[in-house]
Protein backbone atom coordinates (compact mmCIF):
# COMPACT_ATOMS: atom_id res chain seq x y z
CA UNK A 1 0.00 0.00 0.00
CA UNK A 2 0.69 3.16 -0.37
CA UNK A 3 2.75 4.51 2.64
CA UNK A 4 2.89 8.47 2.02
CA UNK A 5 0.10 10.52 2.49
CA UNK A 6 0.91 12.50 -0.86
CA UNK A 7 -1.12 12.55 -3.65
CA UNK A 8 -0.46 10.06 -6.94
CA UNK A 9 -1.78 9.15 -10.26
CA UNK A 10 -3.27 6.09 -11.79
CA UNK A 11 -4.53 5.34 -14.83
CA UNK A 12 -7.49 3.20 -13.37
CA UNK A 13 -9.46 3.48 -9.93
CA UNK A 14 -11.94 0.70 -8.62
CA UNK A 15 -14.16 1.29 -6.11
CA UNK A 16 -16.12 -1.66 -4.80
CA UNK A 17 -18.43 -2.34 -1.84
CA UNK A 18 -16.06 -5.13 -1.13
CA UNK A 19 -12.52 -6.11 -1.56
CA UNK A 20 -11.17 -9.58 -0.50
CA UNK A 21 -7.17 -9.46 -1.55
CA UNK A 22 -6.85 -13.14 -0.19
CA UNK A 23 -3.64 -11.90 1.68
CA UNK A 24 -3.50 -11.80 4.47
CA UNK A 25 -5.99 -14.67 4.75
CA UNK A 26 -9.18 -13.80 6.18
CA UNK A 27 -9.44 -10.09 5.47
CA UNK A 28 -12.56 -8.61 3.68
CA UNK A 29 -12.35 -4.85 2.86
CA UNK A 30 -15.35 -2.60 2.63
CA UNK A 31 -15.60 0.32 0.53
CA UNK A 32 -12.30 0.25 -0.80
CA UNK A 33 -10.20 0.75 -4.17
CA UNK A 34 -7.84 -0.41 -6.20
CA UNK A 35 -5.76 2.19 -8.22
CA UNK A 36 -3.57 0.98 -11.11
CA UNK A 37 -1.10 1.96 -13.28
CA UNK A 38 0.59 0.67 -16.35
CA UNK A 39 -1.26 -3.02 -15.39
CA UNK A 40 -0.29 -3.19 -11.72
CA UNK A 41 -1.95 -2.15 -8.73
CA UNK A 42 -0.14 0.64 -6.43
CA UNK A 43 -2.61 1.56 -3.88
CA UNK A 44 -5.21 -0.31 -1.95
CA UNK A 45 -7.09 1.96 0.11
CA UNK A 46 -10.62 3.02 1.60
CA UNK A 47 -12.71 4.85 -0.71
CA UNK A 48 -12.43 8.26 0.65
CA UNK A 49 -9.06 8.18 1.05
CA UNK A 50 -8.70 6.77 -2.18
CA UNK A 51 -11.08 9.87 -3.76
CA UNK A 52 -8.79 12.16 -1.92
CA UNK A 53 -5.32 11.45 -2.96
CA UNK A 54 -5.71 9.22 -6.09
CA UNK A 55 -6.11 11.35 -9.47
CA UNK A 56 -7.53 9.25 -11.60
CA UNK A 57 -8.29 8.75 -15.52
CA UNK A 58 -10.96 6.81 -15.21
CA UNK A 59 -12.79 5.64 -11.95
CA UNK A 60 -14.95 2.10 -11.88
CA UNK A 61 -17.84 2.32 -9.52
CA UNK A 62 -18.58 -1.33 -8.32
CA UNK A 63 -21.62 -0.52 -5.52
CA UNK A 64 -22.91 -3.85 -5.07
CA UNK A 65 -20.08 -5.93 -5.92
CA UNK A 66 -17.49 -7.74 -3.98
CA UNK A 67 -13.62 -7.54 -6.01
CA UNK A 68 -11.58 -10.44 -5.86
CA UNK A 69 -8.45 -11.63 -7.63
CA UNK A 70 -8.78 -13.06 -10.78
CA UNK A 71 -9.31 -16.84 -10.52
CA UNK A 72 -6.91 -18.93 -11.55
CA UNK A 73 -7.39 -22.54 -12.72
CA UNK A 74 -4.43 -24.67 -12.39
CA UNK A 75 -5.26 -27.73 -14.50
CA UNK A 76 -6.90 -27.66 -18.07
CA UNK A 77 -7.05 -28.94 -21.18
CA UNK A 78 -8.68 -26.15 -23.08
CA UNK A 79 -8.67 -27.39 -26.72
CA UNK A 80 -10.99 -30.21 -25.40
CA UNK A 81 -13.60 -27.68 -25.07
CA UNK A 82 -14.43 -28.66 -28.94
CA UNK A 83 -15.23 -32.14 -27.09
CA UNK A 84 -17.33 -31.57 -24.41
CA UNK A 85 -19.70 -34.05 -23.89
CA UNK A 86 -18.58 -36.42 -25.96
CA UNK A 87 -18.50 -39.87 -24.70
CA UNK A 88 -19.93 -39.06 -21.42
CA UNK A 89 -20.96 -41.42 -18.72
CA UNK A 90 -17.75 -43.54 -19.20
CA UNK A 91 -15.10 -45.07 -17.08
CA UNK A 92 -11.58 -43.06 -17.68
CA UNK A 93 -9.57 -45.51 -19.23
CA UNK A 94 -12.50 -46.50 -21.53
CA UNK A 95 -13.24 -42.86 -22.38
CA UNK A 96 -9.54 -42.02 -23.06
CA UNK A 97 -8.83 -45.73 -25.32
CA UNK A 98 -12.11 -46.07 -26.80
CA UNK A 99 -13.08 -42.11 -27.30
CA UNK A 100 -11.18 -39.40 -26.52
CA UNK A 101 -7.82 -40.65 -27.90
CA UNK A 102 -9.30 -41.57 -31.45
CA UNK A 103 -11.28 -38.38 -31.51
CA UNK A 104 -8.01 -36.40 -31.17
CA UNK A 105 -6.02 -39.10 -33.16
CA UNK A 106 -8.17 -37.92 -36.37
CA UNK A 107 -8.94 -34.17 -35.50
CA UNK A 108 -6.32 -33.00 -33.05
CA UNK A 109 -4.45 -29.93 -35.20
CA UNK A 110 -3.05 -26.57 -34.94
CA UNK A 111 -6.37 -24.75 -36.29
CA UNK A 112 -8.15 -27.81 -33.69
CA UNK A 113 -5.98 -26.02 -30.49
CA UNK A 114 -6.61 -22.28 -31.53
CA UNK A 115 -10.52 -22.84 -32.17
CA UNK A 116 -10.74 -24.79 -28.81
CA UNK A 117 -8.85 -22.40 -26.98
CA UNK A 118 -10.13 -19.64 -27.29
CA UNK A 119 -14.07 -21.07 -26.79
CA UNK A 120 -12.26 -22.05 -23.55
CA UNK A 121 -11.05 -18.93 -23.25
CA UNK A 122 -14.16 -17.11 -23.62
CA UNK A 123 -16.22 -19.33 -21.25
CA UNK A 124 -13.21 -18.54 -18.80
CA UNK A 125 -13.13 -15.10 -18.92
CA UNK A 126 -16.79 -14.79 -18.59
CA UNK A 127 -16.52 -16.98 -15.00
CA UNK A 128 -13.73 -14.90 -13.85
CA UNK A 129 -10.63 -16.66 -14.02
CA UNK A 130 -7.70 -15.03 -15.47
CA UNK A 131 -5.13 -17.47 -15.95
CA UNK A 132 -5.46 -20.66 -16.80
CA UNK A 133 -2.75 -23.81 -16.58
CA UNK A 134 -2.68 -25.94 -19.61
CA UNK A 135 -1.59 -29.35 -20.82
CA UNK A 136 -2.19 -30.37 -24.86
CA UNK A 137 -0.50 -30.95 -27.83
CA UNK A 138 0.54 -27.82 -30.35
CA UNK A 139 0.83 -25.86 -27.55
CA UNK A 140 2.05 -22.44 -29.66
CA UNK A 141 -1.72 -22.30 -30.68
CA UNK A 142 -2.87 -22.79 -26.91
CA UNK A 143 -0.37 -19.25 -26.56
CA UNK A 144 -1.98 -17.35 -29.98
CA UNK A 145 -5.35 -17.84 -28.47
CA UNK A 146 -4.69 -17.06 -24.75
CA UNK A 147 -2.66 -14.03 -26.43
CA UNK A 148 -5.67 -12.92 -28.68
CA UNK A 149 -8.35 -13.21 -25.53
CA UNK A 150 -5.86 -11.32 -23.51
CA UNK A 151 -5.61 -14.26 -20.80
CA UNK A 152 -2.55 -15.40 -18.61
CA UNK A 153 -1.82 -18.88 -19.40
CA UNK A 154 0.93 -21.12 -18.09
CA UNK A 155 2.40 -23.27 -21.44
CA UNK A 156 2.67 -27.19 -20.48
CA UNK A 157 5.51 -28.58 -22.67
CA UNK A 158 3.81 -32.01 -23.16
CA UNK A 159 5.38 -35.16 -23.30
CA UNK A 160 4.00 -38.66 -24.40
CA UNK A 161 5.83 -41.59 -25.05
CA UNK A 162 3.32 -42.75 -27.93
CA UNK A 163 3.19 -40.10 -31.70
CA UNK A 164 0.09 -37.83 -31.92
CA UNK A 165 -0.74 -35.56 -35.03
CA UNK A 166 1.38 -33.36 -32.91
CA UNK A 167 4.89 -35.09 -32.48
CA UNK A 168 6.16 -38.43 -33.27
CA UNK A 169 8.23 -39.40 -29.95
CA UNK A 170 9.22 -38.25 -26.72
CA UNK A 171 12.46 -36.01 -28.30
CA UNK A 172 9.62 -34.57 -30.61
CA UNK A 173 7.74 -33.46 -27.92
CA UNK A 174 10.53 -32.34 -26.10
CA UNK A 175 12.13 -30.20 -29.17
CA UNK A 176 9.13 -28.85 -30.12
CA UNK A 177 8.00 -27.45 -26.95
CA UNK A 178 11.03 -26.17 -26.00
CA UNK A 179 11.44 -24.40 -29.21
CA UNK A 180 7.42 -22.79 -28.53
CA UNK A 181 9.20 -21.77 -25.05
CA UNK A 182 12.38 -19.89 -26.49
CA UNK A 183 9.84 -18.40 -28.87
CA UNK A 184 7.16 -17.53 -26.62
CA UNK A 185 9.56 -16.60 -22.67
CA UNK A 186 9.37 -12.69 -23.59
CA UNK A 187 5.54 -12.61 -23.65
CA UNK A 188 4.76 -11.24 -20.40
CA UNK A 189 1.29 -13.00 -19.80
CA UNK A 190 3.08 -16.54 -20.93
CA UNK A 191 4.62 -18.94 -17.84
CA UNK A 192 5.73 -22.44 -18.74
CA UNK A 193 5.55 -26.00 -17.65
CA UNK A 194 7.17 -29.26 -17.99
CA UNK A 195 3.72 -31.72 -18.60
CA UNK A 196 5.09 -35.53 -18.61
CA UNK A 197 1.35 -36.62 -18.94
CA UNK A 198 0.74 -39.13 -16.67
CA UNK A 199 3.02 -42.21 -15.15
CA UNK A 200 1.82 -44.41 -17.33
CA UNK A 201 1.90 -42.73 -20.80
CA UNK A 202 6.01 -41.30 -19.81
CA UNK A 203 9.42 -43.49 -18.98
CA UNK A 204 12.10 -43.01 -16.73
CA UNK A 205 13.89 -41.90 -19.08
CA UNK A 206 11.49 -38.94 -19.94
CA UNK A 207 11.07 -38.30 -17.13
CA UNK A 208 14.81 -38.09 -16.04
CA UNK A 209 15.15 -35.38 -18.79
CA UNK A 210 12.02 -33.48 -17.99
CA UNK A 211 13.62 -33.30 -14.13
CA UNK A 212 17.21 -32.24 -15.79
CA UNK A 213 15.24 -29.22 -17.63
CA UNK A 214 12.62 -28.07 -15.28
CA UNK A 215 15.96 -27.44 -13.37
CA UNK A 216 17.56 -25.17 -16.13
CA UNK A 217 14.76 -23.13 -17.07
CA UNK A 218 13.28 -23.11 -13.58
CA UNK A 219 10.20 -24.18 -14.06
CA UNK A 220 7.62 -26.60 -12.85
CA UNK A 221 6.45 -30.14 -13.66
CA UNK A 222 3.08 -31.20 -13.51
CA UNK A 223 1.66 -34.70 -14.02
CA UNK A 224 -2.01 -36.44 -13.64
CA UNK A 225 -0.59 -38.83 -11.04
CA UNK A 226 -2.77 -41.38 -8.16
CA UNK A 227 -5.88 -40.41 -10.29
CA UNK A 228 -7.60 -44.12 -9.99
CA UNK A 229 -6.90 -47.47 -8.57
CA UNK A 230 -6.19 -49.13 -12.02
CA UNK A 231 -2.80 -46.80 -12.75
CA UNK A 232 -1.83 -47.69 -9.38
CA UNK A 233 -1.99 -51.63 -9.70
CA UNK A 234 -0.45 -51.12 -13.10
CA UNK A 235 2.48 -49.33 -11.73
CA UNK A 236 2.98 -52.46 -9.00
CA UNK A 237 2.66 -54.71 -12.15
CA UNK A 238 5.35 -52.91 -14.15
CA UNK A 239 7.92 -50.76 -11.61
CA UNK A 240 7.10 -52.68 -8.61
CA UNK A 241 5.93 -49.74 -6.82
CA UNK A 242 3.30 -46.79 -6.41
CA UNK A 243 3.43 -43.94 -9.18
CA UNK A 244 3.96 -41.38 -6.16
CA UNK A 245 7.20 -43.80 -4.85
CA UNK A 246 8.56 -44.33 -8.59
CA UNK A 247 8.65 -40.35 -8.89
CA UNK A 248 10.35 -40.11 -5.58
CA UNK A 249 13.01 -42.60 -6.81
CA UNK A 250 13.59 -40.51 -9.97
CA UNK A 251 14.09 -37.37 -8.08
CA UNK A 252 10.69 -35.54 -9.66
CA UNK A 253 9.19 -34.68 -6.57
CA UNK A 254 9.99 -30.73 -4.86
CA UNK A 255 8.61 -27.42 -4.42
CA UNK A 256 8.10 -27.28 -8.17
CA UNK A 257 6.11 -30.51 -8.69
CA UNK A 258 2.39 -30.26 -9.03
CA UNK A 259 0.90 -33.61 -8.32
CA UNK A 260 -2.59 -33.40 -10.57
CA UNK A 261 -5.72 -35.18 -9.15
CA UNK A 262 -3.79 -37.32 -6.51
CA UNK A 263 -7.25 -39.00 -5.56
CA UNK A 264 -5.42 -42.05 -4.12
CA UNK A 265 -3.26 -41.24 -1.23
CA UNK A 266 -1.92 -43.40 1.12
CA UNK A 267 -1.07 -41.66 4.72
CA UNK A 268 2.69 -41.99 4.35
CA UNK A 269 2.18 -40.47 0.61
CA UNK A 270 0.36 -37.08 1.88
CA UNK A 271 3.32 -37.01 4.65
CA UNK A 272 6.00 -37.11 1.88
CA UNK A 273 4.10 -34.74 -0.39
CA UNK A 274 3.83 -32.26 2.30
CA UNK A 275 7.23 -33.28 3.44
CA UNK A 276 9.19 -32.23 -0.19
CA UNK A 277 6.61 -29.53 -0.57
CA UNK A 278 4.95 -30.62 -3.47
CA UNK A 279 1.71 -28.97 -4.70
CA UNK A 280 -1.68 -30.67 -5.68
CA UNK A 281 -4.20 -29.44 -8.47
CA UNK A 282 -7.69 -30.54 -7.08
CA UNK A 283 -10.12 -31.22 -10.06
CA UNK A 284 -13.63 -32.57 -8.11
CA UNK A 285 -15.93 -32.32 -10.94
CA UNK A 286 -13.91 -34.40 -12.96
CA UNK A 287 -12.76 -37.21 -10.34
CA UNK A 288 -16.32 -37.25 -9.47
CA UNK A 289 -17.77 -37.49 -13.31
CA UNK A 290 -14.76 -39.93 -14.33
CA UNK A 291 -16.23 -42.03 -10.85
CA UNK A 292 -12.10 -41.79 -10.31
CA UNK A 293 -12.63 -40.77 -6.55
CA UNK A 294 -12.45 -37.98 -3.69
CA UNK A 295 -9.54 -36.85 -3.08
CA UNK A 296 -8.33 -36.49 1.00
CA UNK A 297 -8.39 -32.85 0.36
CA UNK A 298 -8.77 -32.22 4.46
CA UNK A 299 -5.68 -34.60 5.17
CA UNK A 300 -4.06 -33.17 3.00
CA UNK A 301 -4.84 -29.26 3.89
CA UNK A 302 -3.83 -30.43 7.71
CA UNK A 303 -0.41 -31.99 6.65
CA UNK A 304 0.17 -28.17 5.07
CA UNK A 305 0.43 -28.99 1.35
CA UNK A 306 -0.33 -25.79 -1.19
CA UNK A 307 -3.42 -27.39 -2.86
CA UNK A 308 -4.92 -25.50 -5.77
CA UNK A 309 -8.69 -25.66 -7.79
CA UNK A 310 -8.53 -27.57 -11.46
CA UNK A 311 -11.15 -27.65 -13.61
CA UNK A 312 -9.97 -30.40 -15.78
CA UNK A 313 -10.99 -30.14 -19.35
CA UNK A 314 -14.15 -29.87 -20.30
CA UNK A 315 -14.23 -33.35 -22.17
CA UNK A 316 -14.38 -34.56 -18.10
CA UNK A 317 -16.28 -31.74 -16.51
CA UNK A 318 -17.98 -30.41 -18.84
CA UNK A 319 -17.42 -27.09 -17.69
CA UNK A 320 -14.71 -24.57 -17.22
CA UNK A 321 -16.37 -23.43 -13.83
CA UNK A 322 -13.60 -22.52 -11.08
CA UNK A 323 -16.51 -21.01 -9.22
CA UNK A 324 -18.43 -24.80 -9.22
CA UNK A 325 -15.08 -26.20 -8.71
CA UNK A 326 -14.57 -23.92 -5.14
CA UNK A 327 -18.01 -24.58 -3.72
CA UNK A 328 -18.15 -28.54 -4.54
CA UNK A 329 -14.30 -28.68 -3.28
CA UNK A 330 -15.52 -27.01 0.06
CA UNK A 331 -18.85 -29.54 0.50
CA UNK A 332 -16.76 -32.43 -0.43
CA UNK A 333 -13.94 -31.49 2.45
CA UNK A 334 -16.36 -31.40 4.93
CA UNK A 335 -17.90 -34.15 4.37
CA UNK A 336 -15.32 -36.59 4.13
CA UNK A 337 -13.75 -34.93 7.12
CA UNK A 338 -17.16 -35.21 9.03
CA UNK A 339 -16.21 -31.85 10.20
CA UNK A 340 -18.34 -28.73 8.64
CA UNK A 341 -15.04 -26.56 9.74
CA UNK A 342 -12.54 -28.05 6.75
CA UNK A 343 -11.90 -26.14 3.90
CA UNK A 344 -13.70 -22.85 4.99
CA UNK A 345 -14.81 -19.90 2.46
CA UNK A 346 -11.88 -17.83 2.13
CA UNK A 347 -9.44 -21.34 2.04
CA UNK A 348 -11.53 -22.03 -1.15
CA UNK A 349 -10.92 -18.82 -2.62
CA UNK A 350 -7.52 -19.02 -1.58
CA UNK A 351 -7.46 -22.19 -3.44
CA UNK A 352 -8.34 -20.62 -6.76
CA UNK A 353 -6.08 -17.80 -6.29
CA UNK A 354 -3.09 -17.36 -4.36
CA UNK A 355 -2.38 -21.41 -3.96
CA UNK A 356 -2.55 -21.78 -7.71
CA UNK A 357 -0.22 -18.53 -8.35
CA UNK A 358 2.27 -20.28 -5.69
CA UNK A 359 2.08 -23.83 -7.55
CA UNK A 360 3.01 -22.84 -11.01
CA UNK A 361 5.85 -19.75 -9.31
CA UNK A 362 3.46 -16.63 -9.95
CA UNK A 363 2.85 -15.71 -6.62
CA UNK A 364 4.78 -12.65 -6.67
CA UNK A 365 3.07 -11.39 -9.98
CA UNK A 366 -0.89 -12.85 -9.18
CA UNK A 367 -3.12 -14.59 -6.82
CA UNK A 368 -3.87 -11.59 -4.57
CA UNK A 369 -4.52 -7.92 -4.11
CA UNK A 370 -1.50 -6.40 -3.30
CA UNK A 371 0.64 -3.12 -4.52
CA UNK A 372 3.23 -4.15 -6.99
CA UNK A 373 1.22 -7.15 -8.39
CA UNK A 374 -0.52 -7.49 -11.81
CA UNK A 375 -4.33 -6.07 -11.72
CA UNK A 376 -5.45 -9.66 -12.36
CA UNK A 377 -9.04 -8.91 -11.11
CA UNK A 378 -12.33 -10.04 -11.17
CA UNK A 379 -15.71 -8.11 -9.72
CA UNK A 380 -18.98 -10.05 -8.78
CA UNK A 381 -22.09 -8.54 -8.53
CA UNK A 382 -24.12 -9.33 -5.06
CA UNK A 383 -27.03 -7.50 -5.92
CA UNK A 384 -29.67 -10.06 -6.90
CA UNK A 385 -32.09 -12.03 -5.41
CA UNK A 386 -30.29 -15.26 -5.04
CA UNK A 387 -27.65 -13.29 -3.15
CA UNK A 388 -30.29 -11.37 -1.02
CA UNK A 389 -29.28 -10.72 1.59
CA UNK A 390 -25.37 -10.73 2.07
CA UNK A 391 -23.48 -10.94 5.68
CA UNK A 392 -20.70 -12.36 4.14
CA UNK A 393 -18.67 -11.63 0.85
CA UNK A 394 -16.21 -14.58 0.88
CA UNK A 395 -19.32 -17.07 2.07
CA UNK A 396 -21.35 -15.86 -0.73
CA UNK A 397 -18.71 -16.15 -3.33
CA UNK A 398 -18.70 -19.77 -2.51
CA UNK A 399 -21.50 -21.36 -1.70
CA UNK A 400 -24.25 -19.18 -3.30
CA UNK A 401 -22.99 -17.17 -6.23
CA UNK A 402 -22.05 -18.65 -9.49
CA UNK A 403 -20.22 -17.63 -12.74
CA UNK A 404 -23.21 -15.69 -14.33
CA UNK A 405 -23.31 -13.09 -11.61
CA UNK A 406 -19.60 -12.37 -12.68
CA UNK A 407 -19.42 -8.95 -14.09
CA UNK A 408 -16.10 -7.29 -14.93
CA UNK A 409 -12.79 -9.03 -15.74
CA UNK A 410 -9.55 -7.15 -15.98
CA UNK A 411 -6.15 -9.07 -16.86
CA UNK A 412 -2.90 -6.86 -16.33
CA UNK A 413 -4.75 -3.62 -16.05
CA UNK A 414 -6.96 -4.73 -19.47
CA UNK A 415 -10.57 -4.60 -19.09
CA UNK A 416 -11.88 -8.16 -20.99
CA UNK A 417 -15.13 -8.10 -19.70
CA UNK A 418 -17.53 -5.65 -18.82
CA UNK A 419 -21.32 -5.80 -17.44
CA UNK A 420 -21.13 -9.74 -18.22
CA UNK A 421 -20.09 -9.21 -21.81
CA UNK A 422 -16.58 -9.89 -23.46
CA UNK A 423 -15.52 -7.19 -24.63
CA UNK A 424 -12.63 -8.48 -26.86
CA UNK A 425 -13.72 -11.11 -28.80
CA UNK A 426 -16.45 -11.96 -31.03
CA UNK A 427 -19.17 -14.60 -29.41
CA UNK A 428 -20.85 -15.40 -32.84
CA UNK A 429 -17.72 -16.26 -34.40
CA UNK A 430 -16.11 -18.30 -31.65
CA UNK A 431 -20.12 -20.61 -31.51
CA UNK A 432 -19.95 -21.03 -34.84
CA UNK A 433 -16.70 -22.71 -35.30
CA UNK A 434 -17.30 -24.71 -32.12
CA UNK A 435 -20.53 -25.54 -34.49
CA UNK A 436 -18.66 -26.34 -37.16
CA UNK A 437 -15.96 -28.82 -35.37
CA UNK A 438 -19.31 -30.58 -34.05
CA UNK A 439 -20.25 -31.22 -37.42
CA UNK A 440 -16.88 -32.28 -38.21
CA UNK A 441 -16.42 -34.62 -35.39
CA UNK A 442 -19.43 -36.08 -34.78
CA UNK A 443 -19.39 -37.28 -38.66
CA UNK A 444 -16.89 -39.43 -37.93
CA UNK A 445 -17.96 -41.23 -34.65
Amino acid sequence: MQDSKSGFAADLVIEASWVIPVEPYGSVLENHAVAITDGRIVALLPNDEMSRRCSSAKVCRLDSHVLVPGLINLHGHAAMTLLRGLADDLKLMDWLSNHIWPAENKHASAQFVYDGTLLACAEMLRGGVTCFNDMYFFPEMTARAALDAGMRAALGIILIEFPTAYASDAQDYLHKGLAMRDELKKESLLSFCMAPHAPYTVSDRSFEQILTLSEQLQIPINTHLHETHGEIRESLAKFGVRPLARLERLGILGPNFIAVHAVHLEPEEIALLARLGCSVAHCPSSNLKLASGIAPVDRMLSAGINIGIGTDGAASNNRLDVFCEMRLAALLAKTTSDNAETLPAHMALRMATLNAAQALGLERSVGSIQPGKSADLCAVNLDSIALSPCYDPASHLVYAAGREDVSDVWVAGRQLVGSGRLLHLDEGSIMRKAREWKSRIAGTM
